[in-house]
């Protein structure tokens, strides 16, 4: 990397930083107090070979003679990000996955989880001991929220400053080497969660010494925005871009997840999104590498497939319409996003099953303005659905799961539907057995922040009916509270309980079933071939035609309460059915029929 600290092969460590407003720069060496001064070259750069230095060394930055900063680019940080860099030998770990070349994409089954909670440990090593179970469960790739260093003991991780160093509460950068290890050893695909929209409040010193890295021309919800396209702008992008490649390379992950690239602003051609993608897979083209997008404005031309089908820029996109509308069916809430699903739910329902997105160009009343790009013509795969994730729980006041909201049979018609259908489907920790643990938002910040992020959490939620006065807004959890954070602890004890346990062999059902008749017939599918129908303005039927031909029919009918279902054409043999599926006479309340038919020609 043109950043950081590198090893020489003779010894010693060479030290680079761009800082391009600093009149003085020197590296620091906190052990013994050694001063180096760096070298100023061309374009803002400083670089310094040390002879001393090797792996293991603490290091800083001294700007100007003020006090000591982490390296941007630092890959270990042992303290915290207050505390001194650390030199890693990126070449120091052993592996023994060779022979790994991942998973295709239409394999994907994605399981989101939360280092710090997932486990009683809290740790990478902790993480490996439940891989077993996920291989168990049907899940074919671990999604990692994300791991550069924050601060504080806790956090979601999305207030990251130091974006190569993972989090050193979850453990060594070898240790995260480990778990990826384990995870291929056992045919699991690993994606790190990645955040290049914004770096967090605590700890980030770049405006110090290279105010460039930020825009005068674009703000974000976090503040100026990440300089993607303004002068100066080059070492920006490949800080990025050398990023995303880290932990594809160093760390041999599959695939990231880019989150809420709708706050990153940037006018140029080829934007930093399509530059990254390239960038990414043109150095591993022997592996499958896939990038996956959070993006709330639904651009469809980041999802562009090639004529046989491969992804041009990016694999997939989060599908939050999925979650919105099953979320207002089978909760019946209709407040903030929901507002926009809630007067023909579904209808909605069926172009989000058809076509990926609910909204492609029409107006959002929530945001109150267009929202979209056509996406019929992209296949299932693009898209990833999903019940929960990290978003869509903790960004509620109280945090709670979708499990403590809609009744049992609303739930599992809603599972059913996410885990049968096409499009890539994604768990949340603890999703499989209807984990009681909420997922609240927490965090760590020190004193100067702390009150700030308390009051904006309860001024977050104060237009909500029920939070609207100063004692129901008392009842929202205290991030910066460690019970908070304890709170969203997984309890794998459950797992003894019957009521759990048949949570987990149901979804374990279902996924046997994807595994086995769905997934084989995705690959290659490079277009969309989908049909819906709403019948009588109730029961929403999708057919899709698959690579092979065959033809995979959903029929759903949520609600409350029996209906008609005389006008339906069955077609294929019943994969999966809530109820007995030997006519649809009447349907009964929440019901999902998932069938299967062969193409013509075949027996």
């Amino acid at each position: 990397m043109p950043f950081g600290a590198a090893l020489g092969a003779d010894g010693g460590v060479t030290f680079r930083l761009w800082a391009p407003a600093a009149r003085r720069v020197d590296v620091r060496l906190p052990s013994d107090g050694h001063v180096e001064p760096m070298i100023a070259l061309d374009d803002g750069w400083y670089a310094v070979r040390v002879a001393g230095a090797a792996a293991g060394t603490c290091y800083q930055f001294v700007i100007d003679g003020e006090p000591g900063v982490p390296d941007p680019a630092s890959r270990s940080q042992p303290e915290g990000v207050h505390g001194p860099s650390e030199v890693v030998d990126p070449a120091g770990f052993e592996w023994r996955d060779a022979d790994w070349r991942g998973r295709p994409w239409h394999e994907a089954v994605l399981y989101e989880l939360h280092v710090g909670t997932f486990t009683r440990g809290g740790t990478f090593a902790a993480a490996v001991g439940q891989l077993d179970h996920l291989v168990g469960l049907g899940v074919t790739a671990v999604e990692l929220m994300p791991l550069a260093e924050f601060p504080g003991a806790r956090g979601w991780g999305y207030d990251g400053v130091l974006a190569f160093a993972p989090f050193h509460g979850y453990g060594r950068p070898d240790d995260l080497k480990a778990f990826v290890q384990a995870a291929h050893e056992r045919g699991l695909m690993v994606l790190v969660d990645v955040v290049y929209n914004h770096f967090g409040p605590e700890g980030n010193h770049l405006h110090r010494y290279a105010p460039q890295f930020f825009s005068e021309r674009h703000d974000t919800p976090w503040g100026p925005a990440i300089n993607f396209d303004g002068p100066h702008s080059r070492p920006v992008r490949d800080f990025v871009i050398h990023n995303a490649r880290y932990w594809i390379e160093e760390f041999h992950a599959d695939g990231l997840r880019l989150d809420a690239v709708h706050a990153i602003c940037d006018d140029s051609r080829p934007d930093i999104l399509t530059e990254l993608a390239k960038a990414v897979r043109r150095p591993v083209p022997d592996r499958h590498v896939h990038l996956v997008l959070e993006n709330d404005h639904n651009a469809a031309r980041y999802l562009e497939r090639d004529p046989a089908g491969r992804p041009c820029s990016y694999d997939a996109q989060w599908n939050d319409d999925v979650h919105h509308v099953l979320h207002v069916l089978t909760t019946c809430e209709r407040s903030g996003y929901y507002a926009d699903y809630a007067g023909a739910p579904r209808r909605h329902l069926g172009r989000v099953l058809a076509e990926g997105f609910a909204q492609q160009g029409e107006f959002s009343a929530h945001r109150g303005r267009p929202r979209g790009e056509p996406s019929a013509h992209l296949p299932p795969t693009a898209f990833v659905s999903f019940l929960q994730n990290h978003d869509q729980i903790g960004n509620r006041p109280m945090g709670e799961r979708i499990g403590a909201l809609a009744p049992p049979g609303a739930l599992r018609a809603a599972t059913a539907i996410v885990l049968l259908a096409p499009s890539p489907p994604l768990l949340f920790m603890g999703e499989e057995w209807n984990a009681p643990e909420p997922f609240p938002f927490f965090c760590d910040f020190g004193p100067d922040l702390a009150d700030a992020v308390r009051e904006g959490r309860r001024r977050e939620f104060a237009h909500f009916p029920e939070f609207a006065d100063a004692g129901a807004q008392a009842r929202i959890p205290d991030p910066l509270a460690l019970a908070t954070f304890e709170s969203a602890r997984l309890d794998w004890s459950l797992l003894s309980d019957p009521a759990h346990a048949a949570w987990l062999e149901f979804h374990r059902s279902l996924l046997a079933i994807r595994r086995r008749e769905i997934v084989p017939r995705l690959g290659g599918l490079a277009r969309a071939r989908a049909e819906r129908v709403l019948h009588d303005g109730k029961v929403v039927e999708v057919r899709w035609r698959l690579a092979d031909g065959a033809t995979l029919q959903l029929v759903a009918w949520l609600g409350a309460e029996p209906v008609d279902g005389r006008a339906i054409r069955l077609v294929g043999d019943v994969l999966y059915a809530t109820a007995p599926a030997t006519g649809l006479e009447q349907l009964p309340p929440w019901f999902v029929r998932c069938s299967l038919e062969a193409p013509r020609g075949t027996a």
